[in-house]
């Protein structure tokens, strides 16, 4: 227990000064010294010290406290503690370079959260670390020379200085490094548990491929068919990768998702779309030439009539077969080249036209056996179904469009009820429900009726099979670069694939390398690297020279930061499951899908190796927006970034007016969950309230030295008083709710705007007042720490309390003291009082005369007589005119 614990010390309602000799010395001793040589006195007699009105020197108050709080382990987790806990985490940052202030929302409101759980009796871990492998720190090397090692580890120097400079609270004894072997090791040692439990695979696939970074892109990592980091045109390649078998956890992802009541609705929603679960039906398609079947997954089983095409992708495996030895092997296989070297996602892309082939081979449709042509199409993918799509351009809009392009024929199968619908007149897809028509036996069924019978029908055949599909696939984590986790894998001519031992891990990264303009891995050319000793039978054997994707890596390192010195096992297993799940995680909506989809499934894994025992990593989920601003290059409000020139420094804000103005603005421009705009010149105004409350503070500082804080009942208070410490309780509900409930810091902090300048402008002569000054002041003081935490520590041992507001209870409200005082409004009839109500001060004219109207007496005396007008001022009287 701390020497200034909450239970231990109640000395939010101790004057410091008063306390014993003995814990005096303690408290020096085990304090900051220049902190304490500026407070402490041997006299006693705190309220004869002259105290003048000292300006407010913020660049050396928030040093102070920022060194206070290092070293005194302000936000260490305490793993002996009886305290209930609390895992506060952030994403950790990609050590990319210098932190701009579109970066500090993320931090800040971490460690809003932190600070007030802290205050509120928590024994909370709230750790760090560096997603320090990946693709920018390669590209540098390539471009400047510099080791990326060497590059990573000036960045992580940088932004931690940044993050002490902001005042946000690590616990920095738990800091993780993901590019170093001491953490890698364990990367690699999930790799062959996966490996051993058969989920982990390697085959050949056609992937994103960017020839500038020379790697494998993942879709969302391709835009407008261009990498997103180096905007070089994105081919298709086919490779040699290393899978894990997500797909095998397909269903757990999905279910599991309605238990996440703790995170956003729309993060569920694009994580479910992405899973895609589709129910239909699998159907097998003859082709007329050579007579084998060729699968097709559809939905939509009731418009299999309606079937004029099969269209399949270019990396089909009939393809080949098709191509070879046609007529036309050069034009198909030109169109097949082309159509790969596009993204996925642009040749999925709504409004860009589809592009296809003829190949003048046929398929027997199984329904009803007629031969419809095969078309090698762009917009089919391999990694959906089955490479093979049923084209019926009456009833799907892409079909229609292919099939318009290619004068290919359509057949209407579904129609309104009693409404004829002719293909010939069809403007788009009729994508409604209706009946069947030109479907058999079929005809006059409602469609959804149709489908089951259909897929009954054909099942029964043996034509087809009710399944389950989805549009999740098995993670590539293969990546042809150097900066990454060496895959802990053996290639031996005799033995196969050949894991490396646990014994032998970590397989270091070596650093001596070479890079080339030409962005190829230089693992592949270390040949004291690439030669092994096949650990089977020790023959000369090649080592996997791919590393693993970043998200690897981050797909875990949150249980780690439990142990993260441990030399002997990953983590420590009964810490990891008293910790978890994470209660409370922040990060970017950007990381809705892949980071929180691999995490989840690599905490299921984990889970069913006997590791842990959760299923879920995070509790609550809180994606922050962004804060954008005016680019100079565009002209338009953009997220900030070097590239669109409107980045804007927090150095040269902090050193014109402090960090604790930094933080307060950025959490100020509006609700956290909401995109924000930056404005250079709206700063300052944070500055003159922090400015305001140093006046006000000192000031009344002086008045209430030795004075008790006023306490909910108290009597013989003035009407001033009185009105200041029911704005006191009112200001503690209202910024305690925004903690709780919906984390709108930004009117939390308005809030205390106001509660500022009540306190300024009230005037409390009497002496029995001076209670409500002190509780007035303490309280801002207290529900300021989380957002302004240096200057708030300041002034609390300015009012005469021991170091550190983080160990002072949060301030609750007392709901009698926070109730608005009724005000006895009059109704008039023609201008005579003929009863009156209560109101709350500030009530609107609408409501004041909805209830005068409404009021018993007044009904009675009108009867049915209609007003000619009502005259509302507010907050002092209602008067109904009559006429005549």
């Amino acid at each position: 227990m701390s020497l200034w614990d909450r239970e231990a010390i109640p000395f939010a309602r101790q004057d410091f000064w008063t306390l014993d000799a003995p814990l005096h010395q303690d408290i020096i001793a085990v304090s900051n010294a220049s902190l304490w040589a500026r407070y402490t006195t041997p006299s006693p007699r705190r309220e004869s010290r002259a105290v003048k009105m000292k300006p407010y020197d913020f660049a050396s108050i928030e040093t102070r406290w920022q060194n206070y709080w290092e070293e005194n382990g302000s936000f260490r987790m305490d793993p002996s503690s009886s305290k209930p806990k609390y895992y506060a985490l952030i994403m950790y940052p990609y050590p990319s370079g210098t932190l701009h202030v579109g970066h500090g929302r993320n931090y800040f409101l971490g460690d809003v959260v932190v600070r007030y759980k802290l205050m509120r009796g928590y024994n909370l871990l709230s750790p760090i670390g560096w997603d320090a492998f990946g693709l920018p720190a390669e590209n540098a090397a390539i471009q400047g020379g510099v080791h990326p090692r060497e590059s990573t580890f000036k960045h992580i120097r940088t932004m931690t200085k940044q993050l002490h400079g902001w005042g946000v609270g690590y616990d920095w004894t738990r800091e993780v490094t993901t590019c170093e072997p001491d953490y890698y090791r364990w990367t690699q040692w999930i790799f062959l548990k996966i490996y051993e439990k058969g989920l982990a695979y390697r085959k050949k696939a056609s992937a994103n491929w960017c020839p500038s970074c020379a790697t494998v892109l993942a879709n969302e990592q391709v835009v407008d068919g261009a990498c997103e980091r180096c905007e070089a045109t994105v081919e298709t390649k086919d490779l040699d990768q290393w899978f894990f078998r997500i797909t095998d956890y397909v269903d757990r992802l999905l279910d599991d998702l309605k238990g996440l009541s703790g995170w956003p609705e729309r993060v569920r929603r694009m994580q479910e779309n992405w899973i895609g679960r589709s129910e239909g039906v699998q159907l097998d398609f003859k082709v007329t030439e050579t007579g084998e079947p060729i699968s097709c997954f559809t939905t939509r089983v009731d418009t299999l009539y309606g079937v004029t095409f099969m269209a399949i992708a270019p990396e089909q495996p009939l393809v080949e077969k098709i191509a070879r030895d046609h007529p036309r092997e050069k034009e198909i296989r030109e169109f097949v080249r082309r159509a790969r070297m596009r993204s996925s996602i642009e040749r999925t892309a709504e409004g860009v036209e589809k592009e296809g082939i003829p190949t003048d081979w046929s398929v027997e449709n199984p329904i009803n056996g007629e031969r419809v042509p095969i078309f090698i199409a762009d917009y089919v993918l391999p990694e959906y179904g089955t490479g093979a799509v049923m084209g019926v351009p009456a009833h799907d809009q892409r079909d229609f469009e292919f099939a318009r392009a290619h004068g290919l024929p359509m057949r209407v199968v579904i129609a309104p009820k009693g409404k004829p619908l002719e293909a010939d007149n069809l403007e788009e897809a009729f994508l409604e429900d209706g009946v069947q028509v030109n479907s058999g036996p079929y005809d006059g069924v409602p469609n959804r009726e149709a489908m089951q019978r259909i897929a009954a029908d054909l099942e029964k055949e043996g034509k087809g099979k009710q399944t389950v599909a989805y549009r999740l696939r098995d993670w590539c984590i293969s990546r042809q670069r150097y900066w990454g986790a060496p895959i802990p894998i053996i290639y031996c001519d005799d033995c196969g694939v050949v894991p490396v031992p646990e014994g032998d891990l970590p397989v270091v990264l070596p650093l001596d390398v070479e890079f080339r303009s030409t962005g190829d891995n230089p693992l592949a050319r270390h040949e004291a690297f690439t030669k092994a000793a096949c650990p089977t039978c020790g023959k000369d054997a090649r080592r996997e020279t791919d590393t693993m994707d970043t998200f690897v890596d981050s797909s875990w390192y949150f249980l780690r930061y439990l142990s993260p010195k441990d030399e002997n096992r990953i983590f420590d297993s009964e810490m990891v499951n008293r910790w978890h799940p994470v209660d409370q995680y922040i990060g970017g909506i950007e990381h809705a899908i892949l980071h929180l989809m691999y995490a989840r499934f690599f905490t299921k894994v984990l889970k069913d190796l006997g590791l842990i025992a959760f299923d879920e990593p995070f509790e609550n989920l809180f994606t922050q927006g962004m804060i954008t601003k005016e680019s100079p290059v565009s002209g338009k409000l953009e997220k900030m970034s070097k590239s669109k020139g409107n980045v804007v420094s927090p150095e040269a804000l902090i050193e014109k007016y402090g960090a604790d103005t930094l933080r307060l603005y950025t959490l100020f421009i509006g609700p956290p969950l909401k995109d924000a705009e930056w404005s250079d010149a709206a700063v300052v105004g944070q500055s003159r309230f922090l400015t305001r409350l140093w006046e006000t503070v000192i000031d009344a500082a002086e008045r209430v030295g030795g004075v008790e804080p006023c306490r909910p009942g108290a009597s013989g208070l003035g009407e001033v008083g009185a009105a200041l410490h029911r704005r006191t309780h009112q200001t503690i509900r209202r910024v305690t709710r925004s903690m709780d409930e919906d984390w709108q810091f930004n009117t939390a902090i308005a809030g205390l705007h106001e509660f500022l300048s009540e306190i300024r402008k009230a005037d409390l002569k009497e002496e029995a007042d001076l209670p409500v000054l002190r509780e007035a002041v303490e309280t801002l003081l207290l529900l300021l720490n989380p957002f302004a935490p240096h200057i708030a520590e300041e002034l609390w041992m300015t009012l005469g309390a021991p170091p550190s507001v983080l160990n002072v209870a949060w301030p609750s409200y007392d709901e009698e003291a926070a109730r608005e005082e009724m005000l006895e409004i009059p109704i008039q009839l023609n201008g005579k009082v003929r009863s009156r109500i209560l109101s709350p001060p500030g009530a609107a004219k609408e409501e004041l005369e909805r209830r005068a109207l409404e009021e018993p007496r007044i009904r009675e005396i009108l009867g049915e007589r209609t007003p000619a007008r009502v005259v509302v001022v507010p907050d002092r009287l209602v008067n109904i005119v009559l006429k005549g």
